[in-house]
């Protein structure tokens, strides 16, 4: 049986593609865990949409200034350099094209790149929030989700049926089984478990998955949280 990775081995390895000085925004919830592993000597500048750029590591437990959160509503720490300004202005950043990626958590991706990671269901995320403004105002979209739901149903699917936050957005997938980009509407396997066999990994995918002669293997250290 192959072992998935856990949350945070996928966090880990987007982080791992995140250029030094690339202005990054994290979704809510799993994709903030991504600023924890930033690799040694290297640097990312993290944005909130509620107007903090450049903000530092969550504080220690008990430490907390609660003035000083983010989109999250979790509590940050401030650096040297760091700015605070208005929604408004955040929202300018994101939509005049200023951040180099957003990180987002999916419910479906789909081949061409659609996203949807809110739903109007009774335990949905209640709105789209800034979600549908990163998408189309960052220069390179990554989604870091597990590779099926709960249910062992496929999240990268043909066609999304949940409402859009985004068209044609999508550039990468980091799951919990593979790294996979979106090029020409279709999902093309770049690294995978090297535990996994193809066929296996498709049987988990709703969609064709176009196999180039090489595929990397996606290791990571061992992370349990």
């Amino acid at each position: 049986m192959v072992t998935k990775l856990t949350p945070a081995q996928i966090a880990w390895r987007a982080s791992q593609d995140i250029a030094e000085g690339a202005y990054v925004n994290l979704g809510i919830g799993f994709p903030e865990m991504v600023a924890r592993f930033q690799p040694p000597g290297r640097q990312a500048i993290f944005h909130t949409e509620n107007g903090i750029l450049g903000f530092g590591e969550a504080p220690p437990e008990g430490e907390e200034d609660w003035d000083l959160i983010n989109a999250g509503k979790k509590a940050v720490t401030v650096k040297p350099g760091t700015a605070f300004f208005h929604h408004a202005d955040s929202f300018a950043m994101v939509r005049g094209g200023h951040l180099d990626v957003a990180i987002l958590g999916a419910y479906e991706v789909a081949e061409n790149g659609d996203l949807a990671n809110w739903s109007t269901g009774p335990k949905g995320v209640p709105a789209v929030g800034g979600a549908m403004d990163l998408v189309h105002g960052a220069k390179r979209v990554a989604v870091i989700t597990d590779h099926v739901t709960k249910d062992n149903k496929p999240k990268l699917v043909r066609r999304c049926s949940l409402p859009l936050t985004g068209v044609g957005c999508v550039t990468r997938v980091y799951t919990s089984l593979a790294v996979i980009d979106i090029e020409n509407g279709r999902f093309v396997l770049r690294e995978k478990l090297p535990d996994m066999r193809v066929d296996e990994l498709q049987a988990l995918t709703g969609a064709e998955l176009i196999v180039p002669a090489t595929i990397g293997d996606l290791l990571t250290p061992e992370l349990s949280k």
